[in-house]
């Protein structure tokens, strides 16, 4: 591939030009540090690149996983929901449905998230400040009543595998209890083992090997028994908000899901069994064309190692498909408002990249939980984009630009490259126990913050354009939390039965010393009345207390 650095391209006008006007300007470079010319032409473009693009729902899906993407199948309007109790994150989904949002994605707060019941003394401080807070089966009846769980497809939004399986356990079991089949739900769980052991780590946070073996359990339940449901959700979006750029993010996504098929065939689940059950959720940063173009170069890469590495018979085996959400690291607290324009450009990126759901960032979300008029702004944006843009009348249309082409076989290079060291360090799981990820994310988000405060990278409002003066907006106030919830589990405990209770939670230490599928038996806990920081607690006990290879 041409490039910078490399020989001009061979079109005549381009290279009239380049001989021209090429000392009066310079190269440049993406945010993630992909070289950038100034002008691109044909000769940018690699010889076979017409042959090697392909079509839309074909290999290698550089265009789309589906034939006819948008124009026969819109993508999921799925903002998030979730803050205080589970009737005030119910008020606001519903809301959010009534207004014209096609699916449910539900953040939990940090308790719930790390395992903890809300009045623990671990979590209690953060009850329902950052997510719904959710304890019992009880919580979980409250917070989907009204919605149509088997119409509705539900994102549970996480991530830790040590509460994951323990969340989505309690979901099917308030699912059955309200009379819905637990094979006619459709949804989506975080239930990334990285998230726990890298990115968002809690007290006593999980050995890694422990963490992928619960996240693991939750893939092969679903497996066998849930066929409408992704039973994760690799979560790019959360190491590029840590400080991963564009190329690490795909990578990492891509090494999980290796590693999770890999350990799919050790328990007796073929490829074709499990990798149409496989998700993504990647970010959609401010470098426009970048992201537009990663996307369309991690389908690519997804699709060619996949294939390479586990030769399934289903070609839609190795089809990625991915939710996104705009960037929340790009929020600025200094005028606000802006936000509303950085979500849009970031929101269409992902449109014109092919992504599969999508949910853009409110305005106020670096100040608080988002207003309702701030949610209903973000969900207005995305009506707009699907209704007044043109962007989904036709299939990929950035195919062919020199530029984004360019720049997807330059993604296409380096996420090779990234996977080819982790492979050598012995796969994703060996390279989190080694530090390894742990440094990559930490020398790019040094980096990325060196490059805002000098000046370097500009951001409006912050280091340019900078007023001196305050932009007022309103601030959501969450709704007491810890009162409530804190009663609610005075009376679940009262009213269960604390032996059956008891009973459940010796089964499911003993599932975890024999190395047992925990998911049959947290879904019986949960039956039974056991809340979500007993049943977390027995892993804890049982694995807790790892350190961070830091140095």
């Amino acid at each position: 591939m041409a490039g910078p650095g490399r020989p001009p391209a061979a079109d005549p006008d381009v290279a009239r030009w380049r001989a021209e006007h090429g000392a009066a300007v310079r190269d440049t470079v993406t945010d993630s540090g992909l070289p950038v010319r100034p002008l691109y032409g044909p000769g940018d473009l690699p010889a076979d690149h017409p042959a090697g693009l392909g079509v839309p729902g074909a290999p290698p899906y550089t265009r789309g996983v589906y034939p006819t993407m948008y124009s026969g199948r819109r993508w999921s309007i799925r903002p998030l929901a979730g803050f205080g109790t589970a009737e005030d994150t119910n008020r606001r989904m519903r809301m959010l449905l009534a207004e014209g949002a096609t699916a449910v994605n539900t953040v939990f707060d940090y308790p719930t998230n790390r395992g903890y019941d809300s009045d623990d003394a671990w979590g209690s401080a953060d009850a329902g400040l950052g997510g719904v807070a959710v304890d019992s089966v009880g919580d979980m009846l409250a917070l989907y009543d009204g919605v149509p769980l088997d119409r509705v497809s539900v994102s549970l939004v996480l991530s830790h595998p040590v509460a994951a399986g323990a969340v989505l356990a309690m979901y099917l079991a308030a699912a059955e209890q309200a009379g819905y089949d637990p094979a006619s739900l459709s949804g989506t769980l975080q239930n990334d083992f990285m998230m726990e052991t890298v990115v968002l780590t809690a007290p006593n946070t999980l050995a890694p090997r422990f963490s992928f073996r619960l996240a693991m359990d939750v893939v092969e339940y679903c497996a066998r028994n849930l066929p409408r449901w992704h039973p994760v959700s690799f979560t790019g979006y959360n190491y590029r908000e840590a400080g991963a750029d564009a190329v690490l993010e795909v990578a990492l996504v891509v090494a999980n899901a290796v590693a999770t098929i890999e350990e799919m065939r050790a328990r007796g689940l073929a490829v074709d069994e499990v990798a149409g059950s496989l998700s993504a959720f990647f970010t959609a940063a401010g470098d426009f064309f970048e992201e537009a173009a990663k996307f369309r170069s991690a389908r690519r890469v997804y699709h060619r190692e996949l294939t390479g590495r586990f030769a399934p018979a289903d070609p839609r085996s190795t089809r990625l498909r991915f939710h996104v959400q705009t960037a929340g690291s790009s929020l600025t607290a200094q005028q606000p408002l802006n936000n509303v324009a950085r979500a849009a450009l970031q929101g269409l990126s992902a449109v014109l990249g092919g992504a599969q759901s999508l949910h853009l960032c409110a305005y106020d979300e670096a100040l608080c939980i988002p207003s309702e008029d701030a949610a209903l702004t973000a969900l207005r944006t995305q009506q707009i984009l699907l209704a007044e843009t043109g962007a989904a009348r036709t299939i990929d249309p950035l195919a062919g630009s020199y530029f984004v082409e360019s720049l997807t076989d330059e993604f296409d290079r380096r996420i090779g490259e990234t996977l080819g060291k982790i492979d050598a360090l012995g796969g994703i799981v060996a390279a989190v126990e080694q530090g390894w990820v742990h440094t990559e994310i930490l020398d790019r988000a040094y980096r990325d913050v060196g490059d805002v405060d000098s000046g370097k990278r500009v951001v409006v409002g912050v280091n340019t354009a900078d007023t001196g003066s305050a932009q007022s907006v309103g601030t959501f106030a969450v709704p007491e939390t810890l009162p409530r919830q804190r009663a609610r589990l005075d009376r679940w405990r009262r009213s269960r039965d604390a032996a059956a209770v008891a009973r459940a939670l010796r089964r499911l230490d003993a599932c975890v010393a024999s190395e047992g599928n925990t998911m049959p038996v947290l879904i019986d806990a949960a039956r039974a009345g056991a809340t979500l920081g007993e049943c977390c607690q027995v892993f804890r006990d049982r694995h807790g207390g790892w350190q961070q290879p830091l140095s």
